[in-house]
């Protein structure tokens, strides 16, 4: 397995390289940290109340860039001594040199962290992780470490629809190593239009059963305990909220959704959860296919 780790010194992009002990990745696996470092800089003064304002830019640092990479690159070797693991840092537009890294390295995923450090010239990484989310070419971990132990169970939500990639995103959970215990929890949102739909297609309620059935069959033969849910609503807000309700660790979902019934890509749902959640996200694709 390939990791592409962005790593940007912030308080989130530290809970992200923690985050790693918990996402049951393999014993041995070839990983890259890459730290970007924006061609210019904001200076920002205080503007007041707890706002600042811009008053001009300057070259940023590659060297702190070098350097963050490299701490963030021991950092993960001690967590996965038998990691291959290497840094690297580079200059320009943070999402899109993290895209070109992924394109000329081709991981079978990229872990981001929620948020990003100012200082490094982004405000919100939250427009960076978006991009990485929607025009990534493989897997995407948006991660948000919550401070459990590496070897608590872990709980894991699936947002299933009986598309590809939502099988995608099942396989993807149960070829990982969790902890003894770990749970997982396959939830099918319908928001109005689908459910009528369904309601009118010969076998159509059956059919959500037969999905959430062989998924579970599959996490069960992985040592998961499975538990499953039926949810109406709209996808975006569901996943979400149940994520948090539950206690769950990350969820897992597939980049693109259902067309069976028409619906619009699951693209935009994938997007939203994982910005919306308080739990890590992994958007799960087939390394090559992007939006």
């Amino acid at each position: 397995m390939k990791i592409l780790i962005a790593y940007d010194g912030s308080s989130c992009a530290d809970s992200a390289l923690e985050d790693l002990r918990r996402a049951g990745l393999p014993r041995v696996a070839e990983a890259a940290v890459l730290s970007v470092s924006e061609l210019w800089m904001p200076v920002v003064e205080s503007a007041g109340a707890g706002e600042v304002r811009i008053v001009g830019a300057l070259p940023a640092s590659l060297e702190k860039a070098e350097s963050l990479a490299r701490r963030a690159c021991e950092r993960v070797q001690s967590y996965f001594p038998d990691w291959t693991v290497k840094a690297e840092a580079r200059s320009g537009s943070p999402a899109s040199v993290v895209i070109e890294k992924a394109d000329e390295w081709r991981p079978d995923l990229i872990v981001v962290g929620s948020h990003g450090r100012p200082a490094l010239g982004r405000f919100m990484l939250g427009s960076v992780s978006q991009k990485v989310v929607t025009e990534a070419h493989c897997s995407v971990r948006v991660a948000r470490g919550g401070g459990s132990d590496a070897k608590t169970p872990a709980r894991l939500l699936i947002g299933v629809d009986g598309s590809p990639d939502a099988e995608v995103a099942i396989r993807a959970v149960a070829a990982r190593v969790w902890p003894a215990n770990s749970k997982a929890r396959v939830v099918i949102a319908l928001d109005d239009v689908v459910s009528e739909v369904i309601d009118q297609i010969e076998g159509g309620r059956a059919w959500i059963h037969e999905t959430i059935e062989a998924a579970g069959a599959r996490l069960r033969a992985a040592g998961l305990t499975v538990s499953s849910q039926i949810r109406k609503g709209d996808p975006k807000s569901i996943l979400p909220a149940e994520a948090e309700s539950w206690g769950a660790d990350c969820i897992f979902l597939g980049a693109r959704g259902l067309n069976r019934f028409e619906r619009f890509r699951l693209g935009s749902v994938s997007a939203a959860t994982a910005a919306r959640a308080h739990c890590s996200v992994e958007v799960v694709r087939l390394r090559g296919r992007a939006e």
